[in-house]
């Protein structure tokens, strides 16, 4: 346990990088329904923050903000990105750990 303890940098960032991510689709959110010519993030953006370590951020954000849910790019590649980092990160700890 203390080998994966040892990452805390990794932990920290990726930490960072959510409440980052959550925080830009609730302003993204936010600006649509404001509606007043603001400039709003692009998609091209928000996807990348979930692959760049935001995924649980983008995945929250689109949950409690109910924002891009009804795009099926979101639908498809924010769950895609859930999925890579969790299994990337689960194939991290394993190692680690000794498993292979």
């Amino acid at each position: 346990m203390e080998t994966i303890a040892k990452l805390w940098p990794l932990w920290a960032a990726l930490g960072l990088m959510n409440i980052v991510t959550f925080a830009v689709y609730a302003y993204d959110k936010h600006i649509a329904r404001q509606n007043r010519g603001k400039r709003r993030v692009p998609e091209r953006t928000l996807i990348l923050l979930a692959f760049f370590g935001g995924f649980l951020g983008a995945a929250l954000g689109m949950v409690l903000c109910r924002h891009k849910t009804k795009h099926a790019k979101f639908l498809i590649l924010v769950p895609l990105a859930v999925i890579l980092w969790v299994g990337g990160l689960g194939a991290l700890i394993a190692h680690l750990l000794g498993a292979f």
